[in-house]
């Protein structure tokens, strides 16, 4: 069930709490708490009928899975979207960025990706890339650091 609480434990409460009440109060307690399940259930479907209201007729057409917010995996969203192709456009970036020599594998998203890091390197310390010097480019041999702290 939920919380790690059982039927077998529920029953056990149950009993010790019939004890505890005694046979004179233990219908009147019944019934309130049959009294509660019931404004429960009113409750949810009032509400679930409030929310059919105001979102409208389109609710039931919704397809919830998509919704899901289970299924998005970082990973694999920013390994799509480096590994996509299509040239995307680029901001302006400082001139001695853009003299900097490309890598070999112009237009791949490892190129893309080591530019994108070396402009942030160097505007965010003030400075700007030698032209003489490339973006470091890792290769599937040759992987990246790894941060523990940063997963």
């Amino acid at each position: 069930m939920f919380f790690g609480i059982t039927i077998e434990k529920l029953l056990v409460i149950g009993v010790i709490a019939a004890f505890l009440v005694g046979p004179e109060r233990l219908p009147r307690y019944a019934e309130s708490f049959a009294r509660l399940v019931k404004k429960a259930g009113d409750y949810l479907r009032g509400a679930k009928d409030r929310m059919r209201e105001e979102v409208g007729p389109e609710i039931d057409e919704l397809d919830w899975r998509k919704l899901d917010p289970r299924q998005y995996d970082p990973r694999r969203i920013i390994r799509d979207a480096l590994l996509d192709d299509t040239p995307a456009a680029t901001p302006a970036a400082p001139a001695a960025v853009e003299a900097a020599p490309a890598p070999a594998a112009v237009g791949s998203a490892a190129a893309l990706l080591a530019t994108a890091t070396a402009m942030n390197a160097a505007s965010a310390s003030g400075e700007t890339v030698p032209a003489t010097k490339a973006p470091k480019v890792f290769s599937a041999e040759e992987l990246p650091p790894y941060d523990s702290e940063a997963t």
